[in-house]
């Protein structure tokens, strides 16, 4: 009897921790939630909201009360939140100029809110009124007290009796601090990223976390403190206000997020046939009603544009086929590219061809046949026919030698040039100097002529000591010797000097006559 009722105790304990373990279903409410960007419709007005007093809606948010001195404001939810469990998640921003900022702002669940005919002398609780029944979340910036403990975040309860005071807190029951039911510590102002609180309330309990603003994290929260048996009405409205007195802070509401927490084990309502029909219906008739309107408004304005969101759909949505027909004429695109690049490779490697068969034309025959020995032929009209001549090598070894001398003539005009240039700018300095009745003095420059002079004597004395290629020739009597080929080489290197000579003196010719 006793291990019976052990297991069955056991067993109600384990269902206890699963039901209240599991974490509750939660709804979203977008009739008590906004957020930008474009919040504010073409009549200036929130969806489902309302704002009074200083505060001003902008696409991004709603700034509650701007950076004067006296200033109040307050947002309000034109519907009712109804439900024993909610949540709340509200992004802020609080800045200002000064060291220390005043009043603050608060986060209303109350069962009446403010209204656009109340007197503003009445809103004494961070621009809101005072004695409300509901909870009342306050980000208090100034020290009233003076006891260094601001700025702070704290619940405040009240049902709808209790007088509000800001100077003392720390009093009896006329100031309500029997209603505080927690709080903490927490610099709000000047943040790089928006301040978030979110208020969490289930089975009369009450969670408020924080994010510091200092990370752009959305899910990096803190629990600033949490109270049980905490009752508070089971629908009210929703509200964020604000106030400023002899300082002054920007107060800004950036998003404001509502869900409703329902138990998870309970089965979710579904609705029925009548009430969807019901549904339908509406929508149709809204459908109809705006489009009449719409008819009627082009027929009244008809030189006015249409708004450019009437038109069809498909000149803004893309079709399937569009989609196809788009992807298949990137795809050709992208072949047509590499068609292009795959040609001009081909016509580079043609000029190439065409330049390597140009240069076997123009070879001798024998020299063609790369490799054969030269044979020589029988006599005809007293000529020698010569079947061959020096290799392919020799030829290539010959090339590079002459590729190679043409670069060192090259540098060799560049030293020449440079030094002539040092030795104008010596002379000119020279030349002044002298003018001016000063030596010429310029160790700098003499050693860098030495330089050049040294550099250029050792470019010609290596140019001179370098071996020339030992070709041998056919025994023919009709093959190039080697002192004409050195002939030829030196005419060649005579040539080409005198051609730079001239060019230069021509350069030279050309920028004196202008």
């Amino acid at each position: 009897m006793s291990t019976s009722l052990f297991q069955l105790s056991f067993l109600f304990i384990c269902l206890a921790i699963h039901a209240f373990g599991q974490a509750p279903k939660k709804r979203f409410e977008y009739k008590l939630s906004f957020k930008g960007p474009h919040l504010v419709q073409r009549d200036n007005t929130v969806p489902f909201w309302e704002y009074f007093g200083d505060a001003l809606a902008g696409d991004e948010g709603i700034r509650i009360t701007p950076s004067l001195r006296s200033k109040k404001g307050s947002v309000w939810s034109k519907n009712k939140l109804e439900g024993s469990g909610w949540m709340i998640e509200a992004g802020l921003r609080i800045t200002g100029r000064g060291r220390i900022g005043a009043d603050g702002m608060a986060i209303w669940f109350t069962e009446n809110r403010a209204s656009q005919s109340d007197d503003p002398n009445t809103n004494v609780v961070f621009g809101a009124a005072d004695k409300w029944n509901g909870l009342g979340i306050f980000l208090d910036s100034f020290d009233n007290d003076g006891k260094h403990n601001n700025p702070y975040i704290m619940g405040v309860v009240n049902n709808g009796q209790v007088t509000y005071d800001h100077q003392s807190m720390e009093k009896a029951m006329s100031d309500g601090s029997n209603q505080h039911i927690g709080g903490c510590l927490r610099d709000f102002r000047n943040k790089p990223f928006p301040v978030r609180v979110m208020i969490e309330y289930y089975n009369n309990m009450l969670t408020v976390r924080v994010n510091n603003g200092l990370t752009n994290n959305a899910n990096e929260y803190e629990i600033c403190f949490s109270a049980s048996n905490v009752i508070l009405p089971t629908s009210g409205y929703i509200g964020i206000s604000a106030a400023t007195g002899g300082l002054a802070d920007d107060h800004d509401a950036l998003y404001l997020l509502t869900h409703s927490l329902h138990d998870p084990t309970a089965q979710t309502a579904q609705i029925s046939d009548a009430e969807r029909e019901k549904f339908e219906q509406e929508f149709k008739q809204y459908q109809e009603e705006l489009d009449r309107a719409k008819q009627q408004y082009q027929q009244d304005h008809p030189n006015e544009k249409m708004d450019q969101y009437d038109e069809d759909d498909s000149e803004w949505f893309q079709g399937q086929n569009e989609k196809e027909l788009r992807q298949i004429f990137d795809g050709q695109n992208v072949i047509h590219q590499v068609l292009r690049d795959m040609g001009r490779k081909v016509d580079e490697l043609m000029g190439r061809q065409e330049m390597v068969i140009s240069r076997l034309n123009a070879m001798p025959v024998g020299q063609q046949a790369g490799g054969q020995q030269p044979q020589v032929g029988s006599q005809a009209g007293g000529q020698i026919n010569l079947q061959g001549t020096i290799q392919r090598h020799e030829v290539d070894r010959v090339i590079s030698n002459q590729n190679s001398l043409l670069q060192q003539l090259g540098d060799l005009k560049f030293t020449i040039s440079d030094i002539q240039q040092k030795a104008m700018a010596i002379q000119n300095q020279g030349a002044q100097k002298a003018g001016g009745g000063g030596g010429f003095q310029d160790p700098m420059a003499i050693h860098e002529v030495k330089d050049k002079v040294s550099n250029l004597a050792n470019d010609v004395k290596a140019l001179l000591s370098r071996p020339q290629p030992q070709l041998q020739c056919p025994s023919s009597g009709g093959c190039l010797s080697t002192s004409f080929f050195l002939v030829a080489l030196v005419a060649q290197f005579v040539l080409t000097i005198g051609y730079m000579v001239y060019r230069s003196n021509r350069d030279a010719q050309a920028k004196k006559f202008y």
